[in-house]
C-alpha cells in the first residue's frame, strides 16, 4: 500500500541513516514494502549529500554512527545543516525518528531536546517502526504526510496576541512573525489550547502525546514543555505555569475563529 501525500500521488520519501549494512538493508526493505520511497546511507557525510541531492519527508537516524553521531546530526539539521550545502537545499524541519540500541531515558530525553520527533530503542519490531513512521508522517509539521480521511479543520486559535493556525499548523507571535515549531511542540500547544485555564496532569499530557512519542515519561513531557516555553519567549512563564505535584496550566483565555 503506497503512503501518499495529500497533494501528490507519490509516496513519502524516507532517508535511513544506519552504519550497520544488515540493519540498513532490513530497514530499507521494510519501509519499501510499506509503500515508501527509501534511500539508505551509512553516515553523516552521506546523509548531508543525500539531502542536498533530494529532500526527504522523514529521516530515520541511528544514534551510534561513526564520525558524527546521530544526536549531533539531528542538532545540526535543526540549526540549518552544515557548511558547503547551499541555503534552501535542506529543510531543517524535516521530521526525525532516532534509533538506538541504547534505550536509556537520558538518551531519549536528549534526542527530544535536540528536536527529534520520536525515539525507537533496539530491538524493535518492524510493526512498531512502521507505526511510528506513519504517526510522525501523519502528524508531523514538515514534509509530506499520509492521506487524511478528512481535511484539517480550518480554524484559528488566538491567545495573548499569539495565533495558532490549525490548518497550516503555523504559530505566529504578537508581532506577526512566524515561529518555528516542531510537530511534537505543535501537538502539546494544541492540547493546552484545547484545555485553557485548567490544570492538565502529567498523566493526561502523556496520554495526549503517546501517539507521537511512543513510550514517553514524565521527564519527556517536561522536556517538551521546556521546548515550547522557549518558542513562546518572554511570554512563556506567564502562559504555561507549573502546578507543583499536579502538572501544568495554560493561563490565557483562548479565542476560536
Amino acid at each position: 500500500m503506497s503512503q501518499t501525500a495529500p497533494d501528490s500521488d507519490l509516496p513519502a520519501r524516507i532517508l535511513v541513516v544506519e552504519d550497520d549494512p544488515g540493519m540498513r538493508t532490513l530497514l530499507v526493505r521494510a519501509l519499501q514494502a510499506d509503500g515508501y520511497r527509501v534511500r539508505g546511507v551509512q553516515d553523516g557525510r552521506e546523509m548531508w549529500g543525500a539531502l542536498a541531492a533530494s529532500p526527504a519527508d522523514l529521516i530515520v537516524l541511528d544514534v551510534m554512527l561513526p564520525g558524527t553521531n546521530g544526536l549531533d546530526l539531528c542538532r545540526a539539521l535543526r540549526r540549518g545543516g552544515v557548511p558547503g550545502i547551499e541555503a534552501g537545499q535542506l529543510d531543517r524541519h524535516t521530521p526525525v525518528i532516532m534509533v538506538s540500541a541504547r534505550g536509556e531515558e537520558l538518551d531519549r530525553v536528549l534526542g527530544l531536546e535536540l528536536g527529534a520527533d520520536d525515539y525507537v530503542a533496539k530491538p524493535f519490531s518492524q510493526k512498531e517502526l512502521l507505526a511510528r513512521v506513519r504517526a510522525v508522517l501523519r502528524r508531523g509539521g514538515g514534509g509530506v504526510t499520509e492521506v487524511q480521511s478528512s481535511a484539517p479543520r480550518r480554524e484559528t486559535l488566538k491567545f495573548a496576541g499569539w495565533t495558532l493556525d490549525l490548518r497550516r499548523r503555523e504559530l505566529t507571535d504578537p508581532s506577526g512573525a512566524v515561529v518555528d515549531i516542531s510537530g511534537a511542540e505543535y501537538d502539546l500547544l494544541a492540547s493546552f489550547l484545547d484545555n485553557p485555564q485548567r490544570v492538565i496532569g502529567r498523566d493526561r499530557l502523556l496520554e495526549l502525546s503517546r501517539t507521537r512519542l511512543g513510550d514517553v515519561s514524565d521527564r519527556s513531557i517536561d522536556v517538551l514543555v521546556s521546548r515550547l516555553r522557549r518558542k513562546l519567549g518572554n511570554d512563556s512563564e506567564a502562559l504555561i505555569r507549573t502546578v507543583r505535584g499536579l502538572g501544568y496550566i495554560f493561563t490565557s483565555p483562548v479565542e476560536r475563529l
